[in-house]
């Protein structure tokens, strides 16, 4: 008997998957950089475990803050990028344990440069071309570029922009890597120096892939979940998200199903209670959307709302069901599969968050 069958609700993370993807990726990108993004608990698959797969393939990883560096830090020893903006009271600590922070103002890296001492601080100095949530605006990119490397314990490690359309319009985003291309050329001929470029995260990696620059940031390609449903088939799914059966019923016709009594048993119906919910991740909002778990090879409709412990399915189908069958919450079981992007789109989300928010309760074993 494995591990796992003492779990209410658990990920499979299938290492094998992960290696390949990553395959894919430096197939694609030659001798740049991996800079392998492994924030929000790497995508919802576990960071260190998700992190550590990759440790001989993966040049570089990128987490969205300190705490998170600090948590990846205790089992590897590659550079570390915090993608996100620090606090003023978290860039001591950064500097202090060498981690890369991304840099948006001039004052930011002058803070920086004055914690360093008479040290140095490596900066990944970050432009906006278009995304508005980062970086130095795309006009004061050079200005400010030529103050912060004047800085006398600063060492800029690289510069990066953020495609914010990438898997939408692809007119703007060729035009957004020109734009950004003209500024690499423009910084390298006025200040010459050894910082690396990136701007490709999954989906320019998959369909705009010239220039690759020195680093690319592979996110959600490495867990096998494509930006582009055309690039899909190149990719192995990484995580299957499984729960149990823990009850079985006969429901009579007319029987009502969960909160607001939003379903009611149209006849005699077979209804299994699964144990895991919304708090667990699994979104509430796939309630009464056509949802489906699969249990035996076999598609389950998900019945009502989805409670935060609990959610029902009907099984009337499956004579063979029993309590603590696994039930396939995402991923494949015989020949039928729940992907990310089914559920996404039923949900009316985006695939990102349905594997983000898989909860902290969700056990991770990887295979």
């Amino acid at each position: 008997m494995s591990v796992e069958k003492n779990y209410r609700c658990w990920a499979e993370i299938d290492r094998s998957a992960l290696r390949h993807n990553a395959g894919v990726v430096r197939e694609r990108i030659g001798s740049a950089e991996m800079l392998a993004v492994v924030k929000a608990n790497g995508y919802g698959h576990g960071m260190v475990g998700f992190a550590e797969t990759l440790a001989d393939v993966a040049q570089l990883f990128g987490v969205a803050n300190l705490e998170e560096a600090i948590t990846l830090r205790g089992s590897l020893p590659h550079p570390i990028i915090i993608l996100g903006p620090a606090l003023p009271e978290e860039r001591a600590a950064i500097v202090e344990r060498g981690f890369i922070p991304s840099i948006s103002t001039l004052e930011e890296a002058q803070d920086f440069d004055r914690l360093a001492g008479g040290g140095k601080v490596e900066i990944n100095l970050k432009f906006d071309t278009g995304m508005g949530r980062m970086g130095v605006p795309e006009s004061d990119a050079v200005a400010v570029f030529k103050k912060v490397s004047a800085l006398p314990n600063t060492k800029i490690h690289s510069i990066s922009t953020h495609l914010p359309v990438s898997n939408e319009d692809a007119d703007y985003t060729r035009d957004e890597l020109l734009r950004f291309g003209k500024i690499v050329k423009q910084l390298r001929a006025e200040v010459p120096g050894d910082y690396k470029a990136h701007v490709l995260q999954s989906a320019g990696v998959l369909a705009f892939g010239d220039p690759t620059f020195e680093i690319v940031r592979a996110g959600i390609i490495l867990h096998g979940i494509s930006p582009l449903p055309e690039f899909q088939k190149v990719l192995k799914p990484v995580l299957t998200w499984k729960t149990r059966i823990a009850l079985i019923r006969e429901m009579p016709k007319g029987s009502s199903i969960s909160y607001g009594r939003t379903f009611i048993t149209p006849s005699r119906m077979k209804v299994a209670t699964l144990s895991a919910g919304y708090a667990d991740g699994y979104p509430r909002h796939l309630s009464n959307r056509d949802a489906s778990v699969l249990v035996r090879g076999q598609r389950c409709p998900l019945l009502g709302r989805v409670t935060m412990d609990l959610m029902m399915i009907d099984v009337s189908h499956l004579q063979e069901a029993k309590v603590g069958d696994e039930a396939v919450l995402l991923g494949r079981q015989g020949d039928e599969e729940v992907s990310a992007t089914e559920l996404a789109e039923r949900a009316d989300t985006i695939t990102w968050e349905i594997v983000t928010r898989i909860g902290q309760r969700v056990h991770r074993v990887y295979l």
